[in-house]
């Protein structure tokens, strides 16, 4: 039984995060209609364009800092109660000025959030600082920039998502630099959306430590070898991978067989109301569909908190309660 096991969380897109029931409270609070998006109380769409305007509606239903300490506080204490002791939330700045109150403010938000869930549960939290791809390679290097100024101590992490069909890995290489030279944590989005080739390219170009998603990489059995010898953790979210039609069904996702290859691969939940899942049933899923034992998905926990964006001290200890 999953149920009673320690979990952590790497790779969680915090607006994405956001329960309809919060979503159609905020709605309420600023006079929003939501019926293109919330049908039935639950978020409705049919393929990826489709997905991300629901979820910019959703998002922009944050408007001040205490909306977004509420959004924070309210998934952290969700996963928490259901075993997590550590989440990174992936947040993007450009979400903060969008909805005109700024990144600064956005940020503190989220951290406050973030604070007032672990003085209730004790569960830790970082945030990971995203560039969207889609927005182009200007603005992701502001976003980079806006990492590395390090404006809250919580800031640990650099990651690049978006569309990811549009632009290539080679674009954002000036990104990643600044926040390396930083000394944050470096993730990016491959492997998901488009192929093999993606993963590859994430890795010549970026040298991340860790891949969000990265599944698409089993096509090319000499990129799952490497991706095994250079210890490349990758940020799995199966449920997301099957909503959006990344894989077929469970049984066909490729989890497992990465598992087999020595790949370093952690459970995630991604946009968890959005694609009908959430951490604790991407482990319960590993355990009953997918057919890993216990030793293996406490492994996989331990694996997240090894790769995570934290300081030493603090991984120790998280350690120490797995």
């Amino acid at each position: 039984m999953t149920k009673t096991m320690p979990k952590a969380e790497l790779h969680c897109h915090i607006e994405g995060a956001t329960p309809p029931a919060l979503a159609a409270t905020q709605a309420k609070r600023y006079g929003v209609d939501t019926s293109s998006f919330i049908k039935d109380g639950e978020y409705s769409w049919q393929d990826f364009t489709s997905f991300v305007q629901s979820y910019d509606a959703t998002a922009n239903l944050f408007r001040t800092e205490e909306d977004y300490a509420l959004l924070a506080e309210t998934y952290l204490t969700e996963i928490a109660e259901a075993g997590a002791i550590y989440s990174e939330l992936i947040a993007s700045p450009d979400q903060g000025d969008a909805v005109g109150i700024g990144a600064d403010a956005y940020m503190r938000g989220l951290a406050e959030g973030a604070e007032r869930a672990k003085v209730k549960t004790g569960i830790e939290t970082r945030l990971i600082v995203v560039g969207i791809r889609h927005f182009g390679p200007e603005r992701v290097v502001k976003a980079a920039e806006y990492a590395a100024r390090r404006p809250h101590p919580l800031i640990t992490g650099f990651n690049l998502a978006g569309e990811e069909r549009m632009h290539r890995v080679a674009d954002f290489t000036r990104a990643f630099d600044i926040a390396r030279d930083a000394g944050l944590g470096i993730t990016i989005h491959a492997g998901e959306l488009s192929g093999a080739f993606s993963v590859r390219d994430a890795l010549d170009r970026v040298r991340p430590s860790r891949i969000s998603h990265g599944v698409r990489a089993i096509e090319d059995a000499d990129l799952v070898k490497r991706l095994a010898d250079e210890g490349v953790v990758l940020e799995v979210c199966p449920g997301s991978n099957i909503s959006l039609s990344v894989f077929p069904d469970f049984e066909s996702h490729p989890l497992r067989a990465l598992h087999e290859a020595g790949v370093r691969v952690t459970l995630n939940s991604d946009d968890p109301p959005f694609f009908h899942t959430s951490l604790a049933r991407e482990y319960e899923v590993a355990s009953t569909v997918m057919g890993f034992s216990d030793e293996d998905i406490r492994g996989m926990t331990r694996t997240a908190i090894e790769a995570a964006f934290v300081d030493e001290p603090t991984r120790q200890r998280l350690l120490s309660r797995l």
